[in-house]
This record gives structure tokens, C-alpha cells and sequence, in this order.
């Protein structure tokens, strides 16, 4: 009965710190709602009087481009649609109340099922024939990849699908295969091992490397894989515990990669045919919210090899390190859109780059700041007091990636609808969450999406 009652107020405690730390949140959000209300208003009369400049194109298109709820999905909404395309933009029932449904980059908005639901590929098909699509630019989550991949095989009938093939997807996805595949083509990754059971690790002879290694899972794990533990630990106690903490299995495989020590950087790339068409390159960290364009012609040169020799067509991004002598390496790809596309904020051509071949490789303009998302900036500024400095240099020296003067609206609703009825659905379930994610539009939760 101790046992019981220990366990039911455990439980109980958990819930009470999650419903002080929502409506705490919520009250924050109420807090800032004045300034950002004045700030969406000045917006939306300077729009009136200074028109925003939008092409006029002879053949516009349709595009389709899912991922409503994320920045990346907003910024390509608008880079089409001031290029002169009609945009339809798309996402899970669950994000219906996204801020970037109210963009004015927006033509029309429509929610679909998850994609893991038998009817996913149907609904994207209803809406492509109803719209008569032209094209269709997944902006997918890691979940979304693989289905995203199973619907272009229906959607390339009606509309060409910026995508990989589901064998394609499953591979560049799974970061043991991709290590094999790049290695193959004599490009350089860290030394990696498949790990389907503890044991493995356990029995794994760490004293003949020369670097420690570190554990990620194959599967998207949005808690965990911010985990870099280095193995072995202190004592081969320490190593069994964390190791068996893990929910490791021959259905959810993980790999051992050789831990590099050195610069981290992200790419994003847009390919067509095997060719480069934008690219991009910036720093990275674990919990990548902002992002600056650096030049890495090394970089550049990994990924043109890369999707040359698989003669790829899609979206692409890859996480490098540089290590402390030099040498580039791999750490793993996403077959998906980065969030590092949001760099493009002020570059006329992403529409180019994405429907047209053979077009010169752009980057971001020397003129783009870097981009970054505001309230992340402002929590930093709260809760790092010391680096007053360092964050004030990153605001006022860059961009917030969701407010435009001539789109504003999306920047009042991510913050003050999108993000609020999550919170209040969460309370109302009294389900915990971890951190706001307002790159992503959501918030990440143990076992979420």
C-alpha cells in the first residue's frame, strides 16, 4: 500500500508542476500580447501604404507545401508566392489553429490526417486534384518523410513532387545506412556501429579507439537526441546503467558513432537531377534557433558529390563537423527541408531554384541577417542575464524568422494562437510538455510528434 501511495503522489506532483508551469506560460504569452498587438498594427498600416512588390510572372503555379505549423514551411510560402505562384499550404488536424494559415502569402489552407493514417495519401490526392496542383514541396517532420515519399508515388501522376523515393528516404534517414552509403562513395563520416541490443555495448572493446563514441537513436527521438553522453563512462557500472536506460531493440535500432571534437555545422540543399540548385551553410548546435550563413567550400563540395552520385531530386540537409584537424565530416542527413531556409527570407530566386532545372546554385544574399526567433532570444536574455550583450547583438543585428513588415500577421498568431491553444489543450489533458518550440510550432513532449 506504501508503494501506492508514494506512486499516486508522485503522480500527483506531476501534474500540479505541469499545470503551474502552463499557466505561467500562458500568462507570459498574455503578458507580451499589447506590444506585439501595437507592433502587428503599425505592420499592417505600413502595408497599406507601402504596397508590398510581388512579381508578375507569365505561367504561375500552384504550389503545395505541407508543414503548416514550422517557419520553414511559412518562409517558402513566401518566397513562392512573392515570385508570383498561388500557394496552398497544409497541416495535421491537430496544428488546424497554425499562425501561418493567416499569412497573406497564403491562398488557401487545408488540414489532412497524420501521415502514419491510411487516408494521408488520400487527402493530399483530393486536395492536388481539387487545386490542380503543380507542384508539391513537402516540408516534412522527421515522421512525415517516409509517408511524404510513399505519397509522391501517387502525387507524381497529377503534380511533380520535390521528394525522394521511399527506399531513398528509409536509407538517407537511418544514419548507419547513410554512414555506409557515403563511405561507399569515399566521402568521410565518423567511425559508426549498429546497435540493436545493450549488449553490444557492453561487450564493444573501448580501450583499442582512440576517440569516445556516443549513442544516437535511428528513429527521431526529440528528447534524446539531444543526449551527447560520451562512452565509455567513469566505470563500466556507470556504462551499464545509461546504456540499459535506453530503449534499445533490434525495432529500435541505434548507432555508435565516434564522438569528433570540432566546429558543428548544418546545411540545407535543394537539388534537382543531382545538381545543386540552393545551398546553404551555417554553425550548428544541439538546439539549432539560429542560423548564419558561413562560407564552406569543403562543405559544398561533401554535398555536390553526394547527390551528384545518387542523382538526387529534392530537399536535403546534413548536420558536418569540422574536426580539430581540418578534415569535414559527416555526422548524419535529413532527407527534408532545415529550418537554415529561412536565410532566403530576401533572395528573389528560391522559387527558381525549386521549379526550375539547370539554375545556377544561389545562396543567401550578402545583404541577409541572420535569422533567428524572437522569444527564444528574450527567454535566453531571462534566463542568462549575463550575456545581456550577446543576445541584445543577435536581435538587433538580425531577423526574427516569422515577422515581416509586409506578412505581420503570422507573428501575432504563432505566439498568441497557435501556440496558446496548445498549451490550453495540454492543460485541459493535463499532459506534461518539455519546452516551446516556436521554430517548429509546437511543443515537444516525450513520446510526441
Amino acid at each position: 500500500m506504501m508503494v501506492f501511495h508514494k506512486e499516486d503522489n508522485r503522480q500527483l506532483q506531476t501534474i500540479v508542476k505541469t499545470v503551474v508551469k502552463t499557466v505561467a506560460t500562458l500568462s507570459l504569452l498574455l503578458l507580451v500580447l499589447p506590444f506585439n498587438l501595437a507592433l502587428t498594427a503599425i505592420a499592417l498600416l505600413r502595408a497599406i501604404v507601402i504596397r508590398p512588390s510581388r512579381m508578375v510572372i507569365a505561367n504561375p503555379q500552384t504550389v503545395l507545401v505541407s508543414g503548416g505549423k514550422m517557419t520553414k514551411a511559412l518562409q517558402l510560402a513566401r518566397s513562392f508566392h512573392w515570385a508570383g505562384h498561388r500557394v496552398i499550404l497544409i497541416e495535421s488536424h491537430k496544428y488546424w489553429l497554425t499562425g501561418h494559415r493567416f499569412s497573406w502569402a497564403v491562398d488557401r489552407f487545408y488540414t489532412v490526417p497524420k501521415p502514419q493514417a491510411k487516408d494521408y495519401i488520400d487527402a493530399l490526392l483530393e486536395i492536388v486534384q481539387r487545386e490542380r496542383v503543380d507542384v508539391y514541396v513537402p516540408v516534412c517532420s522527421p515522421v512525415a518523410s517516409y509517408y511524404d515519399a510513399q505519397a509522391k508515388q501517387v502525387l507524381s501522376k497529377y503534380c511533380e513532387v520535390m521528394h525522394f523515393d521511399p527506399e531513398i528516404v528509409q536509407k538517407l534517414d537511418d544514419k548507419y545506412e547513410f554512414s555506409a552509403i557515403a563511405t561507399s562513395l569515399g566521402l568521410s563520416v565518423p567511425d559508426s556501429y549498429r546497435i540493436t541490443q545493450p549488449q553490444q555495448i557492453l561487450d564493444f572493446d573501448f580501450s583499442k579507439q582512440e576517440q569516445p563514441y556516443i549513442l544516437k537513436s535511428i528513429p527521431y527521438d526529440s528528447v534524446r537526441r539531444l543526449n551527447l553522453t560520451q562512452l565509455p563512462c567513469s566505470t563500466p557500472l556507470q556504462t551499464a546503467a545509461f546504456v540499459e536506460e535506453l530503449p534499445i531493440s533490434e525495432s529500435n535500432p541505434w548507432i555508435m558513432q565516434a564522438f569528433m571534437t570540432g566546429q558543428e555545422y548544418c546545411t540545407h540543399s535543394t537539388v534537382r537531377h543531382g545538381e545543386l540548385q540552393l545551398h546553404c551553410c551555417c554553425q550548428s548546435s544541439a538546439f539549432q534557433i539560429n542560423y548564419e550563413m558561413v562560407d564552406k567550400p569543403e562543405i559544398e563540395a561533401w554535398v555536390r558529390q553526394f547527390v551528384g552520385s545518387l542523382k538526387l531530386t529534392g530537399q536535403i540537409s546534413f548536420d558536418f563537423i569540422q574536426a580539430d584537424d581540418g578534415c569535414i565530416y559527416a555526422i548524419e542527413c535529413n532527407p527534408r527541408t532545415h529550418s537554415a531556409i529561412t536565410m532566403f527570407y530576401n533572395h528573389a530566386d528560391v522559387a527558381r531554384a525549386y521549379l526550375e532545372s539547370d539554375f545556377p546554385v544561389i545562396q543567401p544574399l550578402k545583404s541577409s541577417r541572420p535569422t533567428y526567433w524572437l522569444y527564444h532570444e528574450i527567454w535566453r536574455l531571462v534566463t542568462h542575464p549575463m550575456k545581456i550583450g550577446q543576445r541584445l547583438k543577435i536581435i538587433f543585428g538580425g531577423k526574427d524568422a516569422i515577422f515581416d513588415w509586409s506578412d505581420p500577421l503570422p507573428f501575432l498568431m504563432v505566439h498568441h494562437a497557435q501556440i496558446p491553444w496548445l498549451l490550453l489543450e495540454n492543460l485541459r489533458r493535463l499532459k506534461g510538455w518539455i519546452r516551446i518550440d516556436f521554430n517548429i510550432g509546437k511543443l515537444v513532449e516525450l513520446a510526441g510528434d
